[in-house]
């Protein structure tokens, strides 16, 4: 009889704070067994110890909704602060200019990855939405995968579509689904680092034939669905080709459901507001675009404060040139007045874990109670920019907004110590997109 494998034990001991699930946090070590969060270190289990003095932990980030892609494409003239058609058409034309492939697609999602882990992403949801009629699309799927995979953190890869021939977008999102995951029932592989779905950018682009054949591919594998709605154009578009509003047509449509997750919700009405509350359909607040696009402030705490299961999401390099999520949720927090409904810090640091993770059927992410996944983040805030804070898990949010964590984990393997990544290097992935994208 064999003996049993050596369990792998990590302890993390000294930190001023671990925060539990966002809003709840306490003393003590933080022990993990095998990858997994666990009450206590079992007797006669060595472990290695973090030494955490000076710093808080939380949960990993969970980026609820990202456009990987668009990090090639970043700052380009002439696309800050214009309406979001004219965004749109200017987006368009730079994907056809660098001729969209399977290698920009894997070198822009490996440079975003970098960029998240290194500022405490542990998932990352990324709804590809340009898909090239002359590219394969497993390949592009493969690549974006790989990207990923090589610096560490977990992907949803999301087969989107933007105007795309609706049989050919839900073919393609098959195929993808066969060559990654085959034979899945949940979406999810079995170590849970990559996690499938689909979603039409919006009612403004695609028709109800691809909300129907996407819902159909989603139910057959047991995907998660996704979409955008009640952006500017969005609504508009609505309005003049169906004389309805987007949330209408989606719920006609069977996309207001447990299973859907609607990102930007900015002009929603409180009859919709609750609509989307009855449903039991998840929300992503992307304040690091909207806002400073100028298309929209969403009422994330009403949403919040209605049971809506909120996450938070960076969108795309194209409208929000980082893809740091903790700044984004110190954005939520100082426009959230604006709204009418101000939310904490422990609110939207809850929205950028758990409340991103449970909108992606995902509730083992996001937090740090026993049996979850040991995806978590390692803050030093032992600087001067944390002198004289009196709540240091508030601090986090309020006090650095350019805070990069010292250490990530991801199911208790270490992506990025002392804030340097781990499996890649952050020189040769920037060098390598600048050098596919010419600029």
């Amino acid at each position: 009889m064999s003996e049993a494998a050596t369990p792998h034990a990590l302890v993390v001991r000294g930190a001023e704070a671990v925060v539990v699930d966002g809003a709840t946090s306490r003393t003590g070590d933080l022990v993990v067994i095998d990858g997994t969060v666990v009450d206590a270190l079992p007797a006669g289990v060595a472990a290695d110890i973090i030494d955490a003095a000076g710093c808080i932990v939380t949960p990993g980030l969970v980026n609820a909704h990202a456009h990987l892609l668009q990090t090639a494409f970043r700052t380009l003239p002439g696309t800050r602060g214009v309406p979001m058609r004219e965004w749109l058409q200017l987006m368009n034309a730079a994907y056809a200019a660098a001729a969209v492939d399977a290698e920009l697609a894997g070198l822009a999602a490996r440079a975003g990855a970098a960029e998240a882990a290194l500022y405490g992403v542990t998932t990352i949801a990324d709804h590809q939405l340009h898909w090239p009629k002359d590219a394969s699309s497993v390949a592009i799927a493969k690549a974006v995968v790989d990207g990923t995979a090589g610096v560490g953190i977990r992907l949803v890869h999301v087969r989107g579509s933007a105007a795309d021939d609706p049989e050919t977008a839900a073919a393609s999102a098959e195929d993808i689904v066969n060559a990654l995951l085959p034979g899945t029932s949940t979406g999810i592989s079995a170590d849970g680092t990559l996690q499938l779905g689909v979603g039409p950018a919006g009612v403004h682009s695609d028709s109800p034939e691809t909300f129907r054949l996407f819902g159909e591919v989603a139910a057959r594998y047991g995907l998660v669905r996704r979409t955008q709605a009640n952006e500017v154009v969005d609504v508009d578009i609505a309005r003049e080709r169906y004389g309805r509003r987007p949330l209408d047509l989606l719920e006609d449509w069977g996309w207001l459901a447990p299973d859907v997750t609607i990102a930007h919700l900015c002009a929603i009405t409180d009859d919709e507001l609750a609509r989307v509350a009855a449903s039991g359909a998840a929300a992503t607040h992307a304040p690091g675009c909207d806002v400073v696009m100028g298309w929209g402030v969403a009422p994330a705490g009403a949403l919040h404060n209605a049971g809506v299961r909120v996450g938070l999401g960076t969108s795309g390099g194209g409208s929000n040139d980082a893809g740091h999520l903790l700044a984004d949720a110190r954005l939520a927090m100082q426009v959230s007045p604006l709204s009418g409904h101000a939310l904490t810090a422990e609110d939207v640091l809850t929205m950028a874990t758990a409340g991103s993770a449970d909108g992606l059927g995902r509730p083992e992410l996001g937090r740090l109670t026993p049996g979850s996944a040991a995806d978590f983040c390692v803050w030093d805030v032992s600087g001067v920019a944390d002198a004289g804070v009196g709540d240091v898990v508030a601090g986090l949010l309020w006090t650095s907004p350019g805070r990069r964590p010292r250490d990530v984990y991801v199911a208790g393997r270490e992506v990025v110590a002392d804030g340097v990544l781990v499996q890649d290097s952050e020189r040769e992935i920037a060098a390598d997109l600048h050098r596919r994208v010419g600029r």
